[in-house]
């Protein structure tokens, strides 16, 4: 080996080079240098950036009876789409401002769900009068952080955590609750609501267990350039629903002979014109970056590993064999990582588990530590997966619930 190296060191073009890169040290090594750091720097001022921001967690309660479809969640949604922030060079790499984010948790905690939104102090006012305007009947108050007593202790507690991605292009939709005709007003005994079976499977884990699942969103916009023209192009999303179009209708036409005529064509089957229809129907919503975790624990001697499969099997209930659906991603939970050959050490897993604890307490997903791959969800989707189930579909006792109906004081009371 050493004589390998003493003769490629002793030709005469290779000691040239190395003459000329030692020579021109002072122009590449600075570059290099500031090259390296600026990651750095943009991780610094978003830190900064980020400490500087006021959170507020805000807890919905709901009455009685909810008599609205996910269509008015959906409207809610829009509201969110907050893209300011990231309006110029200055703002994004000197301020190190970001698009907003919010959370929507929805947990079991000893039995009885609760539904969250975390946002920040600023959006609070549009949150509240926007979801008062849809469910005029709710209630909103500001919570303390219900993450932050739980600290993992392997020794202690038993903790399952993973997060969820899609099994298809984000082109495709997951089946949402325009599939399932709740869109519609059919009697509440013919009602289906995707969302119930995991709701109930939730609280019906009981004391001394919690699941918490956390779906983080921001905006979504074009971060692609076109080659061409140098415009923002949306190639994750929109440019993608586009092509998945295109490879659809292109089966449909004839194969070309010998001489290049194309033979006659076929019409789009049935499953093909649903795929298309759904392609075309996500886009044209709002759409928005999103993460989605999951988190189960309880004390070691009450923890069961098993109410992974609830969890995971109440995300199913958003798949479709046309379209999309989730799975989980398997990340810091599972046994193997990469390479099924490959075992990791409890101690790795551990260190895991802690890490995704730590991103959920955070609110964490598309920045510095915490930045994960992202798919897009449009309103319609999430509306579906994050709801207020109506009627009498959600009488569980697990439902924290406002006691009674408020009423106007009467006018004649002496003053």
């Amino acid at each position: 080996m050493f004589n390998l190296f003493s003769d490629l060191f002793a030709n005469p073009e290779v000691s040239n080079i190395l003459n000329i890169v030692f020579r021109t040290s002072y122009i590449w090594v600075p570059v290099l240098l500031l090259v390296s750091l600026w990651d750095l720097w943009i991780i610094f001022r978003r830190a900064q950036y980020f400490a500087s921001l006021k959170w507020k967690l805000l807890e919905i309660k709901l009455p009685r009876e909810i008599f609205k479809s996910p269509l008015s969640m959906e409207i809610f949604f829009n509201s969110l789409q907050q893209t300011g922030g990231e309006g110029d060079w200055y703002s994004v790499y000197w301020k190190g401002q970001t698009r907003a984010t919010f959370s929507l948790e929805l947990t079991a905690i000893d039995g009885a769900i609760h539904f969250y939104i975390r946002t920040q102090e600023k959006f609070r006012n549009v949150i509240e009068a926007n979801l008062y305007s849809q469910f005029p009947g709710i209630e909103i108050y500001e919570v303390e952080d219900y993450t932050l007593p739980l600290s993992f202790d392997p020794e202690k507690i038993g903790l399952w955590a993973n997060e969820f991605k899609l099994e298809k292009s984000d082109a495709y939709p997951i089946k949402t609750y325009v599939d399932y005709g709740m869109d519609k007003d059919p009697k509440e005994e013919f009602r289906i609501d995707p969302m119930m079976p995991l709701l109930e499977f939730m609280g019906g884990l009981g004391r001394e267990h919690q699941v918490w699942i956390q779906i983080i969103l921001r905006a979504h916009k074009a971060e692609d350039k076109d080659p061409k023209t140098g415009k923002a192009i949306d190639n994750k999303w929109v440019e993608n629903a586009k092509k998945e179009k295109q490879a659809i209708l292109d089966k449909t036409k004839g194969e070309k002979d010998k001489e290049g005529k194309s033979a006659p064509g076929r019409p789009p089957t049935e499953g093909e014109k649903e795929v298309i229809g759904a392609l075309e129907r996500s886009v044209s919503k709002i759409g928005f970056d999103v993460g989605i975790r999951a988190i189960y624990t309880a004390p070691k001697e009450v923890f069961s590993g098993a109410n992974n499969a609830g969890i995971i099997g109440g995300f199913r209930n958003y798949n479709s064999n046309n379209l999309n659906g989730f799975k989980a991603s398997n990340i810091p939970a599972g046994e193997y990582k990469h390479f099924e050959f490959i075992k990791r050490s409890p101690k790795k897993i551990n260190r895991e588990k802690r890490k995704l604890l730590d991103a959920y307490k955070n609110r964490g997903y598309f920045y510095n530590e915490f930045k994960r791959p992202y798919f897009v969800l449009n309103t319609e989707e999430l509306a579906t997966i994050f709801h207020f189930p109506a009627g009498g579909l959600a009488t569980s006792p697990a439902f924290e619930r406002i006691g009674s109906k408020k009423s106007e004081a009467p006018s004649n009371l002496p003053v």
